[in-house]
């Protein structure tokens, strides 16, 4: 006879402000998360020249060095976040990214550099997978999108601080203060969340050992995980998607600054300001802003037509992903810095439509007490393959086309952004691929 498992507790919901206080302080987190972790593109072309370094080592900089502790450290710390204290979880990584962010701007060559990004990503494995979790239990199932989509704002707006802020304090001050200036906001939030986010577990004290009982062992979960047509097909679309666009966010920065310079040096002189101050703050505008937009719309669009037909969630991204190609083939093709930037502005709202449906379904295709699992495995692939491969991707080829293939550094990296940008076809594939399978597999 089969042995069902124990039934986790209920979790008492927050208030509306509550949980509108808390969703906001998750979001700055998120934003100082997404600062940290960007902030090194607008700086990569002041530190490949200070360090002497090849588009290979900015590519290992900027993801590999990254994401490869990022990804296997987040799966072990979503497994404790499944019965642990979250919020405090949260802080201790948030404080410790924070410090290693600081670290970098002491580096001195390559590998102090790759080692101090090695401990941001130490540090942000464990702000994620234990956040979607708890977002999840602070919010009723019908705002779940918009509520993920709110916390996932903080991918193009800390985008948007880090360029911004990178270039304008590397103008003024030189990169490694932007590293300092970077990192020391981030302690104060880790104090904020450690002592206001509340935990709803903390209340059922009663309940903690069937809270435990109830959760699967990692190969339970991971089984329950396995099963999910759905959960695979967005997780490699995601990967797809970010292996694009970290690699692009990596070298749109470089591109630029190798097809662009004398133009855009010619407009930052008009507004006072020094070429990397103003393209970061033209590409926190372009691609922060606007990926905003897309990121808020797409939780908006999927709670009001996945409460109608729960396709609704892979449909979305599906189309919007392929309908974002040809605006970046026209601004890498484009003579006109003015008009590149204008062209990459529409990419960023029609890719960041995913962040809340792709989220909200992966929470809803699992039981309860496997969510921090199951988004720490998404962010895995996502990551590894994305974040990880990406800018190394893009900086092997560039390498290649700009030296063997002879074709210079300027016409190197625009050529490799251009071959990768066309995998978007397939991200679109897998994601209208899952409209078969994810009515039949959402359990929650």
């Amino acid at each position: 006879m089969k042995t069902e498992a124990p039934t986790p507790p209920v979790i008492a919901p927050v208030s509306l402000a509550y949980r509108r206080y808390a969703l906001t302080v998750l979001l700055i987190i998120y934003i100082l998360n997404f600062l940290d972790r960007q902030i090194v593109s607008i700086l990569a072309e002041p530190i490949k020249n200070e360090l002497h370094l090849a588009d290979w080592q900015l590519g290992v900089m900027t993801g590999l060095a990254f994401a490869l502790f990022y990804t296997v450290l987040g799966i072990p710390i979503a497994r404790f976040a499944e019965t642990g204290d979250r919020p405090r979880i949260i802080a201790v990584a948030a404080g410790l990214w924070s410090v290693f962010t600081v670290a970098c701007g002491f580096a001195q060559n390559f590998v102090q550099l790759v080692l101090c990004r090695i401990g941001v990503g130490i540090g942000e494995a464990g702000c994620t997978p234990p956040a979607h979790s708890l977002i999840t239990d602070y919010t009723p199932k019908e705002k779940r999108a918009s509520a993920l989509a709110f916390y996932s704002l903080g991918i193009p707006l800390g985008g948007l601080l880090g360029l911004a802020l990178g270039g304008l304090i590397a103008d003024a001050w030189g990169w490694r203060t932007a590293f300092l200036f970077a990192g020391a906001p981030g302690v104060l939030m880790a104090l904020i969340a450690w002592t206001t986010l509340k935990e709803p577990r903390r209340q059922m004290h009663g309940d903690l050992a069937a809270l435990k009982a109830a959760r699967p062992d990692f190969k339970t979960a991971m089984a329950e995980i396995r099963g999910k047509r759905t959960f695979w097909l967005i997780a490699f679309a995601a990967a797809i998607k970010a292996f694009i666009g970290y690699g692009a966010a990596a070298f749109l920065a470089p591109f630029f600054f190798r097809n662009h310079a004398e133009e855009l040096t010619a407009i930052a002189s008009d507004f006072g300001l020094g070429l990397t101050g103003f393209l970061g703050v033209a590409l926190g505008i372009v691609l922060g802003l606007t990926g905003a937009l897309g990121t808020w719309m797409g939780g908006q669009l999927a709670d009001k037509y996945g409460a109608r037909d729960l396709r609704a969630y892979v449909a979305i991204p599906a189309v919007s992903t392929f309908l974002g190609i040809p605006f970046y083939i026209a601004g890498l093709m484009a003579d006109s810095a003015v008009f590149a930037l204008i062209m990459f502005a529409f990419p960023p709202v029609l890719n960041t439509l995913w962040y809340g449906p792709g989220f909200a379904a992966v929470q809803g295709l699992v039981r309860p007490q496997t969510r921090a699992t199951a988004s720490a495995v998404l962010l895995f692939i996502i990551n590894l393959l994305g974040l990880g491969l990406g800018p190394l991707g893009v900086g092997v080829v560039s390498d290649f086309l700009s030296g063997p293939m002879g074709l210079g550094s300027a016409e190197g990296v625009r050529w490799s952004l251009m071959i990768f940008i066309l995998f978007g076809a397939l991200a679109s594939a897998l994601f209208w691929m899952a409209r078969s399978s994810i009515r039949e597999e959402m359990v929650s």
